[in-house]
């Protein structure tokens, strides 16, 4: 099929919604601008697996104005806005293959349509597209230049890959910019994600205690959030630094097993795999609200909650209590997977304007320089990082200062000290 989206008609309230969104990404929109008169991708197919929404959207639109050839699928089953789909595919000559509350297997029949365009440039969010084709679909790394990873979860898996010698092209990590985890992970993640578990539960969060597992980016940024929402919040972690971090923060560490008997909510946020286990379940709150917003929803053990049950069943759509033999319930929100994108609409424009920025900037990248650039996971060059902060702090107002030329050398030289 050329496409596969849930309902064309609703096309034209999918373009309102986008044209809504294009009004706080200022950023993205002078990089369209310049796209369309330099053209920097004609010629280029790209395949694009990331989140369907309005702000990936205009992404989708300065990657057409640069004039590439696009194709888009899904990155999580039930982050699609299916409206959004719509218009991209009517209204923006983006063919889509995503739908909302995707099964697994048309999940990967969509990455494989979006494998099938031949690309010579992927962009991914969370790496299902690079792994997929390194494991099932090698024939297409011969016409790839190279690709794009947003997530922290996919800057895992391909250094993994590379670490090994199993990534056969150059990949730049747009998630590791300095514009989008700084921006993206704190401001973003921070604010979706609680959006995500009101619009789920409408709990009141003032008065709740919160667990976090995990204080990279995406915990700090929950964190301080929910602190601002009055909430106590405890830490989980597993690297000392960053434990140490949270507690001279303010906040309470202690060992998962030990933060279960307190937690009314938990979120996690780590990239890895059962973060929430039996043994956290054992000592579990009655009534306990799980859910999660790193990228895959293996960072719960769902498939121990489904087997140990005695009765499982849906409160409301993305909230299912499992009741364990026990007695104690435990609440899982939107199957456990990303709380703010299944349950809301994930991340303000504003925010996602400094992320797409980073990925149109280095797509840009790949197709000038690519050919220099062996098989590896990259960082966002600091010009186009430093260019896109440029960007936001004029979009902003916001005006700083300039280095004279006598503090320029005074910065680069040794021989200066105390005068």
């Amino acid at each position: 099929m050329p496409y596969h989206i849930k309902d064309i008609t609703l096309a034209n309230a999918g373009r309102a919604r986008i044209e809504w969104a294009n009004l706080d990404m200022p950023v993205l929109a002078s990089i369209r601008e310049r796209f369309r008169s330099e053209h920097p991708f004609e010629g280029l197919r790209i395949a694009a697996c990331l989140h369907v929404t309005t702000e990936t959207a205009n992404l989708m639109r300065t990657l057409v104005a640069g004039g590439a050839d696009v194709v888009l699928c899904a990155s999580n089953p039930l982050s699609t806005q299916d409206d959004t789909a719509a218009a991209l595919l009517q209204h923006y000559g983006v063919r889509t293959y995503a739908i909302k509350g995707e099964d697994t297997e048309t999940y990967y029949k969509h990455i494989d349509r979006a494998i099938d365009h031949k690309p010579h440039i992927t962009m991914d969010d969370g790496a299902d597209v690079v792994g997929r084709i390194h494991a099932e679909r090698p024939e297409a790394i011969e016409d790839i230049l190279g690709g794009t990873e947003e997530t922290t979860t996919g800057v895992i898996r391909l250094s993994a890959m590379a670490k090994e010698g199993a990534l056969r092209y150059p990949i730049i990590a747009v998630n590791d910019a300095k514009t989008k985890h700084f921006y993206d992970n704190r401001y973003g993640t921070g604010q979706s994600t609680l959006d995500g578990i009101v619009r789920a539960t409408n709990r009141l969060l003032a008065g709740r205690t919160l667990v976090i597992s995990g204080y990279g980016w995406c915990g700090r940024g929950i964190a301080m959030r929910a602190a601002g929402m009055g909430m106590q919040v405890i830490i989980c972690e597993v690297d000392p630094f960053k434990a140490l971090e949270a507690h001279m923060d303010g906040f309470r560490v202690m060992p998962a097993i030990h933060a279960a008997r307190f937690c009314d909510i938990w979120v996690t946020v780590t990239g890895d795999l059962n973060v929430i286990g039996p043994d956290a379940f054992a000592t579990m709150k009655d009534g306990a609200i799980i859910c999660n917003s790193g990228h895959f929803n293996s960072e719960i053990d769902i498939p121990w909650l489904e087997e140990n049950a005695t009765d499982k069943h849906e409160l409301k759509p993305l909230v299912k209590e499992y009741r364990l033999a026990d007695g104690r319930k435990v609440i899982l929100l939107a199957e456990g997977r990303l709380i703010n994108l299944s349950a809301a609409e994930g991340h303000p424009a504003e925010v996602m304007d400094m992320s797409f920025a980073n990925q149109a900037l280095t797509a840009e990248y790949l197709a000038l320089y690519s050919s220099q650039m062996a098989p590896g996971v990259y960082r966002v060059p600091d010009s186009i990082d430093e260019n896109i902060a440029r960007l936001k702090l004029q979009s902003l107002g916001v005006s700083i200062d300039k280095l004279t030329p006598e503090q320029e050398k005074y910065l680069n030289s040794w021989e200066l000290g105390t005068v």
